[in-house]
């Protein structure tokens, strides 16, 4: 998949859709599922447009939505889900000052070359907000309009709603809509070491999400290379040694390797507690053994098996 800004020369033809894509869920694989079959049967290429930052965190800060997934995940999902070409354009102020009809000819027609357009049934766009599928029928391209994609229990799937149940440590029906246990990949790098001289190293990732869906301590499933390790993780700042940034360091049980510069994806599959502050640093190390046990503990449960009679 090629990952780019706006094409400096304009595809040939192409089959489109718009969004933020945040955590690539069930209802967005539908979307990108639907388009990849269309740009194969009519020969074209199949584009998924973004925006980075999201929109909302550049209108309202501090009022933006928590991200589910950093710029690298969204693509290396929609990779997977077999998306030609992922543009994503900066979203700033010239950008946002678009109305739907600029959006669409200098973007969509000059650009894009956009035979086939796929929108959602609640999209709008341009800084006038007239842009909704309705208004993109006047031009010389075909639009589909898809239906919102619902989960087991009858609710819309969206990011919004995968935000609300990962807030309340519900992380069945977080899975549920992804379409996978919620994770986050980075790249191993060195931390300051606490967790090594106090026996407990970890895996330590800096996460560019400047807000989290969740924080605390989790049992989590991390996997390297291909190979899965259980462990725990802490999730968010690092109050007890006074770093504010969002970390998310992994402890994994049975690994001794060294995986600085690796990059590793870490699921959370269950939550243990919230953030704390200890007042030093042997309160921490006693805490983080309780982690640890409360975590194998989890493990060490049976699994659940549904049965059914054929």
């Amino acid at each position: 998949m090629h990952v780019s800004r706006l094409p400096v020369n304009p595809l040939s033809a192409a089959a489109v859709t718009i969004g933020s894509f945040d955590g690539v869920h069930l209802g967005h694989q539908k979307i990108v599922s639907r388009l990849t079959r269309y740009a194969q049967l009519h020969g074209i290429k199949s584009v998924v447009v973004t925006f980075e930052p999201q929109p909302k965190e550049h209108i309202n800060p501090a009022t933006a939505p928590a991200r589910l997934s950093s710029l690298a995940d969204k693509a290396r999902r929609l990779k997977a889900l077999g998306v030609d070409h992922l543009v994503v354009l900066p979203f700033n102020e010239s950008l946002r000052t678009l109305t739907a009809d600029e959006f669409v000819r200098q973007i969509l027609i000059k650009r894009l070359n956009t035979q086939w357009l796929q929108v959602g049934d609640d999209f709008r766009f341009g800084a006038d907000r007239k842009g909704d599928s309705q208004f993109l029928t006047q031009y010389d391209f075909d639009v589909y309009e898809m239906t919102s994609h619902c989960a087991k229990d009858g609710g819309r799937i969206s990011s919004t709603r995968i935000r609300d149940a990962l807030s309340q440590a519900d992380f069945k029906l977080a899975e549920e809509m992804l379409g996978e246990p919620y994770s986050l990949s980075g790249r191993v790098i060195y931390g300051r070491q606490i967790g090594r001289t106090i026996g407990v190293p970890t895996a330590n990732m800096l996460l560019s999400h400047s807000k989290l869906a969740t924080q605390g301590v989790f049992a989590v499933q991390t996997t390297i290379d291909g190979k899965s390790y259980q462990g725990v993780a802490n999730l968010g700042p690092k109050p007890t040694v006074g770093d504010t940034r969002n970390w998310l360091e992994s402890h994994l049980f049975d690994f001794n390797g060294e995986i600085y510069g690796a990059r590793i994806t870490v699921a959370l599959v269950k939550r243990l507690r919230g953030v704390q502050t200890f007042d030093n640093l042997d309160a921490l190390k006693q805490q983080i053994q309780n982690d640890i046990d409360a975590a194998k503990a989890y493990f060490s449960q049976p699994t659940e098996v549904n049965l059914t009679n054929d």
